[in-house]
């Protein structure tokens, strides 16, 4: 017999305080999001005689629900189920923010969207209740479901949405702790990264100098050398080929110099401006029609370098697997800070409820996480994508050695 069919369920006042006080009890065992949903999943059932639950949280994009808690059988499929916000019941009440009742027939109402791996046909009656906070907003939606018909009445509702705020302030300050601790997580990463990034650049720079330029200035030396001999005896037309050549690898040196610096730090920045150097990227992807709309204001340097950097990736995944024909890239003040966007109209892609990966992706993020700010991409099959990176204007490295090893990667 189901759990609906055994004539239990809310209304209960001994039963909504016991669920009610071991909700409170869950929601101080830690921060894992995924251990508190699944607890509470279970005692909802339990309590409300109801024979599934499913707790979907908003993802960290503000963008799609992702399950992270479900009763048996469906304990297995957490993380797998992703929903975009509205799409279906749950995504539909994420979006308006107002509980859903379906007593019967769910194909017939127009938000209901099946699922395979939730079997929702199995189920006749549902509720679904936002589960939000103050000061917070919203943190996801709080499904029951009952194999057998049942009317959910007023006083369900509200007992509903009274776990789903004491949910939704746990869920917060479960993903505040899972997001401090990736942003820790970068951090090492990053520090390690421009570790080795230093060392493998001091190599190359001193391989190029050697080979390069500590070369050039030697053979200049005899050049010059052969020059003055040359004209201590008189031959002034030797002499002048000597200088020519002399002439010809000073300019050749000092190309490599250049060169040189400029991996350390683009010059064009100190020339030009942030605003400038965004526009001088824009004329090396003749490709692409780049339209700019660009804030002049000059920024702290390690932030106009970050910027810049993130860019420069940016431009280069559009051209690499965008398949697009124009891009737009904006820069511009975000409430005392700045804000970069970098939007293309190419094929865009899945992002399934999660954060894109690959290696330059990462490299952006941490870049703008490095400086205080944060890196958001949207981005969906056929409609493009959009790189968001905000940062506070004013903000200083999180240290003098990683804002030096940051100029240094760079």
């Amino acid at each position: 017999m189901t759990a609906a069919g055994r004539g239990l369920g809310l209304g209960d006042p001994e039963r909504e305080n016991a669920v009610l006080l071991g909700i409170i009890e869950a929601t101080a065992s830690g921060p894992g999001v995924e251990p508190l949903a699944a607890a509470v999943a279970r005692m909802i059932t339990e309590a409300t005689a109801t024979d599934v639950c499913f707790v979907h949280v908003l993802d960290d994009t503000d963008t799609a629900l992702t399950l992270a808690g479900a009763t048996p059988p469906f304990d297995a499929r957490v993380g797998t189920v992703h929903l975009p916000l509205g799409h279906g019941v749950s995504g539909w009440v994420a979006a308006h923010r107002t509980p859903a009742v379906i007593t019967d027939d769910k194909t017939s109402d127009p938000r209901y969207l099946p699922i395979p791996e939730l079997r929702g046909q199995d189920y006749t009656s549902m509720v679904s209740v936002p589960m939000l906070s103050e000061p917070y907003g919203l943190a996801g939606v709080l499904n029951v479901h009952t194999v057998d018909r049942r009317e959910f009445g007023d006083r369900d509702v509200r007992l509903l949405l009274a776990i789903g705020r004491l949910l939704a302030a746990a869920l917060h300050q479960a993903r505040m702790h899972r997001r401090l601790r990736a942003r820790e997580q970068a951090h090492e990463r990053f520090a390690e990264q421009t570790v080795a990034a230093q060392e493998t650049e001091r190599r190359r720079l001193a391989r190029d100098i050697h080979d390069g330029i500590s070369q050039r200035l030697v053979t200049l030396s005899f050049h010059l050398d052969a020059a003055g001999t040359l004209l201590g005896h008189g031959d002034t037309g030797g002499a002048r080929t000597e200088l020519a050549c002399a002439a010809g690898l000073v300019g050749t040196t000092l190309d490599e110099a250049r060169a040189a610096i400029g991996a350390l730090r683009p010059p064009v920045l100190d020339d030009l401006g942030l605003a400038g150097a965004l526009a001088a990227l824009a004329r090396e992807v003749p490709e692409l029609d780049v339209r700019l709309d660009l804030d002049e204001r000059r920024l702290p340097d390690h932030v106009e370098v970050a910027l810049y950097r993130i860019a420069q990736e940016a431009l280069q995944n559009v051209q690499k697997h965008a398949g697009a024909h124009r891009v737009v890239v904006r820069l511009a003040d975000d409430d005392g800070g700045v804000r970069l966007d970098i939007t293309d109209d190419g094929g865009g892609f899945a992002t399934h409820g999660g954060p894109p990966g690959g290696y330059g992706m990462a490299s952006m993020r941490e870049r703008a996480e490095l400086i205080g700010g944060t890196l958001r991409v949207r981005a969906r099959p056929g409609s493009g994508t959009t790189v968001v990176v905000t940062a506070p204007g004013d903000t200083e490295p999180i240290d003098e050695e990683s804002a030096r090893n940051t100029r240094l990667s760079d």
